[in-house]
């Protein structure tokens, strides 16, 4: 196991380290860096990042099993705050093709960190133990969150609060599978539940199984013991999109905990769609049961 090691850097050359999967959080997170004026380096991760998100900024490309190549880049980049930032597809173990410190990393975890959380808990440990600070998105880039409250001009009927209510618990086992963050529900009626698909494909799946009646809500929430600085639940306009070609009549997502990118626009077209958008937390559950 590797000792715990220290990155010198001065405060002038300190920069944030950006591994960059696939959506939209990367692009939130560079852009905040830019804005800020905060240097930054992206370590753009093979068959993940989009070449055009990263073009014009500093940046170097790694396969996702290359874990000796990837600290060493790191470190002679002075990067000091790691952000795992966007989505990566569940890898199967030879498309991993880990490297001499990748096999060292799954001689010491095993094959069963392939989960999501999983793997992302035990890559966290191991950045730390180079010597790296793991960061989260949400301190890498200011108000990427969903507020708590009712976002969008239409709210929730009483028979979507009761849905949302059912899928918070649903979503809850869910996480604590490590299988998803998602669930589908139309009056008391479970449509769907996320799994290696995704939130979008989720949504489309779903629309085969509408019934007659009330439209469809999404739920969405943090896993129980989910490692809050990877992997939040997320949703943008791409999802409220997607839920609205689906039918859905709104998006339920964990307040404070549930990144929301593209806000303006993600309500502007939920809004006009008529859909709700709800920031719930667990009051809010209880409310909606009362």
């Amino acid at each position: 196991m590797p000792e715990q090691s220290t990155i010198n850097a001065n405060e002038e050359t300190r920069r944030l380290g950006i591994v960059a999967g696939g959506g939209g959080l990367p692009k939130a997170v560079i852009d905040s860096c830019v804005a800020n004026k905060k240097p930054f380096f992206i370590l753009a991760l093979q068959g993940f990042t989009d070449p055009a998100l990263i073009d014009g900024h500093p940046h170097e490309w790694v396969r996702l099993g290359a874990l000796g190549q990837a600290f060493s880049i790191l470190k002679n980049e002075n990067v000091t705050d790691i952000v795992m930032a966007g989505r990566l597809r569940r890898p199967s173990l030879q498309e991993i093709r880990p490297d001499a410190r990748g096999m060292q990393f799954f001689a010491k975890y095993g094959t069963a960190v392939l989960g999501d959380d999983g793997i992302l808990r035990a890559v966290s440990r191991e950045l730390e133990l180079e010597g790296f600070t793991v960061i989260g998105a949400q301190d890498a880039a200011e108000d990427i969150l969903v507020p708590q409250g009712l976002l969008t001009k239409k709210g929730p009927q009483k028979r979507h609060k009761q849905d949302i209510a059912h899928g918070w618990k649903i979503a809850s086992l869910l996480g604590e599978a490590d299988v998803g963050q998602s669930v589908v529900l139309q009056e008391g009626l479970v449509l769907g539940v996320e799994a290696i698909e995704g939130t979008d494909a989720l949504m489309k799946r779903c629309t085969a199984l509408r019934r007659a009646g009330l439209l469809p809500v999404l739920v969405k929430r943090c896993k129980p013991k989910q490692d809050l600085r990877a992997d939040l639940p997320t949703i943008g306009l791409e999802t409220v999109e997607t839920a609205r070609d689906a039918g859905f009549a709104g998006i339920a997502a964990e307040a404070g905990k549930t990144v929301f990118l593209d806000r303006e626009a993600a309500l502007a077209a939920a809004n006009k769609a008529g859909m709700f958008i709800y920031g719930v937390t667990a009051d809010d559950i209880n409310d909606f049961q009362a």
